[in-house]
Formats: structure tokens, C-alpha cells, sequence
């Protein structure tokens, strides 16, 4: 799974009606420009790509005083939205995803209700140790990965990394039970984007030639 259709569509979401600019410069925002494939012109396909498939329903609206083409503004659809919650569950329970699609992941982990998002972090942990299982059903840790000569040590990369992911995860989970964070329908959630002219202290740079999109 690519991390970028779950935060555009994400981004979108938050924002209720979202130009291409706004999602870039959210997402810069966040810091996804150094950890996903969040570039500026990935970010711009993909509002393209999903207006094209009715995951995003876009909207030209007047040019600019200072002149130039119209600016596109897109919106997320029922279509869209069903997705978005089926990438990010998927991303939340799914223990082999890339780090930058868990990332995606967290950044929208409080739009689902508290008790969904323990209950998929737990099938994250169970995931981890079914992997950690079948590694250990060819390789013991406590010998030591010189047994199996150099190709050990990936092994012992694998069960060390099931661990860490394990331990973070119930990390995650027993700070949810004890009522960190404002999940959906608990109230005033966390406001996570910019507002529209709002500056981005960690914006990458001028804007992109496809900005008014």
C-alpha cells in the first residue's frame, strides 16, 4: 500500500474542502515530506487521480485577483470516504506495511471511535507475534545468529523488530485505555492542519507550478 492516498484523502477530510496547496502544505506540515513519498507533484496526481476514480469530487473556483488559471478545490466523497477508512484500518492492523504507511496511519488514528482503534492495534500486536512465531520456527534467538552463519543476522533483524513493534504497540494501546487523545465522538477533536494562509514553518519552498490545482 502507498502512504500518500490515505493522507490526501486524509488531509482533504480534515479540511472539509481542500485545494492542491492546502494538502501540500499540510502534509509538509506534518513532516510527511521526509518520512512517505509525499512530494509535491505525487500530491498532485494523486488529487487528479482520485477526482478522476469519485474519491474526490473537485471544484473550479474564480482565479486569483493577481490573475492566473482557476483554482481547483476538492472535496471527499462517500466514495472517498469509505476508502479512507478501509486504508487506514487496514494500515493500523497490517504488522509487514512500510514505516511510512503506519505513519499515515496514526496521523488519523483518533478519527475512529476509542474502543476500534485498541481493538485494531491489538490485531497489530497478535500480526506481530504470528510473525515472530514463524521466524523463531527456523531461527532461536538464545544461539545466537552466528549458527546460521552471516544470513542469521537477518533473522535476528526480524525478531528484533517484531519485538520493538510489539512494545510500542501496547505502548499505544495502554496510553488510549488510560484516556489519552480525543477520539471520534468524544468532543472537540485535535485541529491537526493549517488554516488557509496560515504559515508552514516547515514548508519545503516556493509553491509548485501545478499549485492551482
Amino acid at each position: 500500500m502507498s502512504a500518500i492516498r490515505l493522507l490526501v484523502l486524509g488531509a482533504v477530510r480534515q479540511h472539509g474542502r481542500a485545494h492542491g496547496y492546502q494538502v501540500r502544505n499540510d502534509l509538509e506540515y506534518w513532516g510527511a515530506h521526509e518520512w512517505s513519498n509525499a512530494k509535491p507533484g505525487s500530491i498532485y496526481h494523486a488529487l487528479k487521480q482520485m477526482a478522476k476514480q469519485g474519491l474526490l469530487h473537485a471544484y473550479e473556483i474564480a482565479p486569483s485577483t493577481a490573475g492566473g488559471p482557476p483554482r481547483t478545490e476538492y472535496e471527499i466523497t462517500e466514495q472517498g470516504t469509505e476508502e479512507f477508512f478501509a486504508l487506514l484500518r487496514e494500515s493500523l492492523t497490517t504488522h509487514d506495511q512500510k514505516a511510512d504507511v503506519l505513519s499515515a496511519a496514526l496521523g488519523f488514528l483518533v478519527d475512529l471511535p476509542r474502543e476500534e482503534a485498541v481493538a485494531l492495534l491489538k490485531e497489530r500486536v497478535a500480526g506481530l507475534e504470528r510473525w515472530r512465531a514463524a521466524v523463531t520456527d527456523h531461527y532461536t534467538p538464545a544461539d545466537g545468529p552466528q549458527r546460521l552463519g552471516h544470513i542469521g543476522e537477518i533473522m535476528d533483524m526480524w525478531v528484533h523488530s517484531a519485538d520493538a513493534g510489539a512494545e510500542w504497540t501496547r505502548g499505544l494501546i495502554a496510553r488510549i485505555e488510560r484516556g489519552a487523545y480525543t477520539f471520534a465522538g468524544e468532543g472537540e477533536p485535535f485541529v491537526g492542519v493549517l488554516a488557509d494562509g496560515e504559515e508552514n514553518p516547515y514548508a519545503t519552498g516556493e509553491p509548485h507550478a501545478g499549485d492551482h490545482d
